[in-house]
């Protein structure tokens, strides 16, 4: 039988790096876990409240954060992909920002510091194609509508493939159910191919949904 496995940790070392690099002793292991968590969600809470309305695009626009932790130092490094309240060069929104995710985790010993990164093609991105698909399901969009505007989406950013699953409820059906869609190749099981890959819970007026996207980005 196939097992499921999550296509980044199989591919941790080879295709894919690390988002979080610190190192802790296996009993406070759990401390510092719990600690990128609570980084992440302060950054996607304020920028959820600050953000900037775009036509494009009325999401947070994050692609991923990377965490990075030394001794007197806590650096991140938030990949966005499109002009949001935080642009590049505008210290006042990023330190607003340190002094809130500062709060948020009651770090007194390590240094704060963020970092604003633009990526090149945000369609190319699984987290932020995600959230587009959640919010025209919160709009009451067609499922089959979002999902093939998705894929439209992402053939722009030159990606040679892509899977997208919908999960749960869908059109307010009583029967919970799995639809899919995929558009090119998506080799799951090879692990030089670079796959990356995310699963985005969206919340309806029928339940919460689950979105799960893997796209081939590249083959070794």
């Amino acid at each position: 039988m196939g097992q499921k496995i999550n296509p980044l940790g199989f591919r941790l070392g080879e295709t894919q790096s690390y988002r979080s690099l610190w190192f802790a002793q296996p009993k406070s292991y759990y401390i510092g876990l719990q600690e990128d968590e609570k980084i992440r969600d302060c950054i996607k809470i304020y920028l959820q409240k600050n953000r900037r309305i775009s036509s494009s695009f009325e999401g947070i626009g994050i692609a991923h954060i990377e965490i990075q932790k030394k001794m007197d130092l806590i650096q991140v490094i938030i990949y966005i992909g499109f002009q949001n309240l935080l642009i590049e060069g505008q210290t006042r929104g990023i330190k607003e920002l340190q002094i809130n995710v500062q709060k948020g985790f009651h770090s007194v010993n390590r240094k704060l510091n963020i970092a604003i990164t633009r990526v090149a093609k945000p369609y190319g991105q699984p987290n932020i194609l995600a959230e587009y698909i959640a919010l025209q399901l919160k709009n009451r969009v067609s499922f089959r509508k979002a999902m093939k505007k998705a894929i439209e989406l992402t053939e722009e950013a030159d990606t040679k493939g892509i899977q997208v699953e919908i999960a749960g409820r869908i059109d307010g059906k009583e029967i919970a159910r799995v639809e899919w869609i995929r558009e090119g190749r998506v080799p799951l099981q090879t692990i030089r191919a670079k796959i990356d890959h995310c699963s985005y819970p969206v919340q309806t007026a029928y339940g919460i949904l689950g979105i799960k996207i893997w796209i081939f980005v590249d083959d070794k």
